[in-house]
């Protein structure tokens, strides 16, 4: 259950009531959903709405001035910029009359993820309302909530983050292992946090975790480095403490990145003696971030110690003024005296107006994606406290990490595992435990949970029956009750290659075992033995058998059994990025093919589309055209590096041709 739900569940849905999202038609969507109610082809509308925007973006910003950061154009300057939508406009009145009509109104109702309204009895001064059962307020995130506060009101963002639960897991592993306590409760959690985590105590300068981390890039379920991006930024800038992290995770956000700040902010920090301030006080303020007003307050504090008396809570106010886009005209009023003062105490400060008037100038470009540092800073703390936790207690913060993935991710997260020097030991009957666990130091077992179809009964059973010695044991002498480890979990055990280790010489393969053991499940030792003569022929399952059931049984492609030592090698040796990650100006990415689909185009042209996987678990579709059935074959579960494969958002991945041409196979 998350925090908001126990507050309302401990104080009452009068006192804790959800504050609302309303979502409105956009411009895309409404083009789409009214084309297809008059039946114009997707591949028309789709062409149209993935170019209306990138035409009209660049002239918009142009008549505005705007040279740099995020610019989203009006339903307006679409229509006035972009050819290819009055092209559409024209050929298709009904669709422009219906979107012109419907564009912005409110779509849906739904509620914000973490925003509540708290008050004693709110239903007795305010108006609520309820959406699939539940009270709300009908005020949204922004400035409606805003408005709420003159009134008395309050509103609280509760936010519940997945990564303290991997905290709270990897002490639990560390308190188990390293102190003896077997069943630690939350209190004893909760010690270990304050005594060796807490802000207050945990030594925020251990160069050994900034080198360890986020310079060198053993990235593991770091919190905020858990993309490329962010992990590239952070290599590539070298932070040595929590405001470069805050400044980092400040900057790798679209409008900072968009502007370039990030390669800007690099380039200082590599050579701090290009870095010029106007004065002592600008550097003062901005000398912690190279110069870069990446911060709000930062913003505020320049005004207030530069401005001719600007309090506080005028330079306050003036952040949040230069945040906030349609001021009405009083606010606007104030934000024109503010600089005025602002203007006014350069020059008293021997800072020439066409100086203090570029400042200002700054002031409201970086308002634009400025951060607010104490949110920043805040959740720095908890990256670093993952960061110590990864480089102090490896095994436990990477068995916290693996637990948490979800099943989608689940491959990618193994993978990192792997490459910082883990093996991970297969599922077994005998060792695999309800979590992620640890065999030695540099090996980790996978828990019984991840197997489809293996309930907590059966999982339970397991538990305390086992170690079991032999398939015997397990079936007739172990104690177990057939009924909570039925036939679909021993199915689900066998065919995930979790009962290996039962599999003695009287079988001749996996298959042999399966049949014999599952297929048609002996109630005794007679049975068993009988079995075991009938299935010999069956031998062992196939390759493609093997990976089908583990990928089906786990969500987990098992890429292990399909990489040889030599096909990683040369992944490695060429750099060569998975095809999830594909680089143009690389030319070339690896994948394995998993389905291949051919057909033939309306003029009677072979194609195939062939799906493939990746090291991130992600399936790609890369159609593959003008290519001959009989001739260009591509082999499944083998892994591949494609040449040069064109890219558009249209259809994504694509080659042409002859496939011995462009697919070359690795192994």
């Amino acid at each position: 259950m998350v925090l908001k739900e126990i507050l309302i569940n401990e104080w009452g849905s009068n006192t804790v009531v959800p504050i609302s999202n309303f979502n409105t038609l956009q411009l895309k969507s409404l083009i789409k959903d009214i084309s297809k109610f008059y039946d114009i082809p997707f591949i028309e509308v789709n062409k149209v709405t993935n170019t209306m925007l990138k035409e009209a973006t660049p002239l918009a910003k142009k008549k505005h001035g705007i040279r740099a950061g995020v610019y989203t154009p009006t339903f307006e300057e679409v229509c006035e910029f972009s050819e290819t939508l009055q092209k559409f406009f024209l050929k298709h009145p009904k669709v422009k009359s219906h979107v012109e009509g419907l564009m912005g109104q409110i779509r849906s109702t739904s509620r914000h993820a973490g925003g509540v309204v708290i008050g004693e009895e709110l239903d007795r001064y305010m108006p609520l309302i309820a959406s699939k059962g539940v009270r709300q307020t009908p005020w949204s995130e922004g400035q409606a909530v805003r408005q709420l506060e003159p009134m008395g009101f309050i509103k609280f963002d509760i936010l519940g983050l997945a990564t303290l639960r991997m905290v709270e897991d990897s002490i639990e592993r560390i308190l188990q292992r390293h102190y003896g306590i077997e069943n630690p409760t939350f209190t004893d959690i909760k010690k270990y946090y304050d005594e060796n985590l807490h802000p207050d105590v945990i030594d925020l300068n251990d160069q050994d975790v900034y080198s360890n981390i986020f310079c060198e890039g053993n990235w593991m379920g770091i919190f905020q480095f858990t993309e490329s991006g962010a992990q590239s930024l952070a290599k590539r800038s070298q932070p040595r403490s929590i405001i470069d992290l805050s400044a980092i995770t400040s900057i790798y956000r679209p409008g900072p990145l968009s502007a370039g700040v990030d390669k800007a902010y690099v380039k200082a920090i590599r050579d701090p003696m290009s870095v010029k301030y106007e004065n002592a006080i600008v550097e003062e303020i901005t000398k912690e971030t190279s110069g870069f007003m990446i911060f709000q307050e930062q913003i505020a504090l320049l005004a207030h110690k530069l401005g001719d008396n600007i309090n506080l809570d005028d330079a306050n106010l003036l952040r949040k003024l230069l945040t906030k886009k349609g001021l009405d005209p009083a606010k606007q009023a104030k934000k024109e005296e503010i600089m005025t003062k602002f203007v006014r105490g350069c020059i008293n400060k021997n800072i020439t107006r066409d100086v203090a008037m570029d400042m200002w100038q700054k002031f409201e470009y970086f308002s634009g994606y400025g951060f607010n540092k104490s949110h920043a800073v805040a959740y720095s703390l908890i990256s670093y406290q993952t960061a110590w936790l990864a480089t102090y207690y490896n095994a436990e913060w990477a068995c916290a990490f693996l637990d948490k993935e979800p099943e989608s991710r689940k491959e990618k997260a193994i993978n990192i595992a792997k490459s910082l020097g883990y093996t991970i030991k297969p599922l077994n009957i005998n060792t695999s435990g309800r979590k992620w666990s640890i065999l030695n130091k540099n090996t980790l077992i996978a828990p019984l949970t991840t197997i489809k179809g293996l309930g907590d009964a059966a999982i339970d059973e397991i538990l305390e029956k086992r170690p079991f010695t032999s398939v015997e044991h397990l079936l007739f002498d172990g104690g177990v009750v057939a009924r909570k480890l039925n036939k679909k979990s021993l199915d689900a055990l066998t065919r995930a290659e979790a009962m290996s280790d039962l599999m003695d010489e009287r079988f001749y393969g996996d298959k042999h075992f399966w049949s014999a053991v599952v297929v048609n499940k002996p109630k005794s030792k007679k049975k068993l033995n009988e079995n075991i003569e009938e299935y010999k022929p069956e031998g062992s399952f196939s390759t493609s058998e093997r990976i089908m059931h583990i990928q089906s049984l786990t969500g987990i492609y098992p890429i292990s059994m399909v990489m040889t030592e030599r096909s990683e090698k040369i992944i490695e040796q060429h750099c060569l990025p998975p095809i999830s990650e594909h680089d143009s100006d690389l030319g070339a990415s690896w994948c394995i093919p998993i389905k291949v689909l051919t057909k033939k185009t309306k003029n009677g042209k072979w194609f195939h589309t062939v799906e493939v996987i990746d090291s991130n678990s992600i399936a790609t579709k890369i159609r593959c055209w003008g290519v001959d059935p009989k001739k260009d074959i591509i082999y499944l579960n083998k892994p591949y590096v494609i040449k040069n494969p064109n890219y558009n958002e249209t259809w994504g991945f694509s080659t042409y041709g002859r496939i011995d041409k462009k697919w070359m196979m690795i192994g």
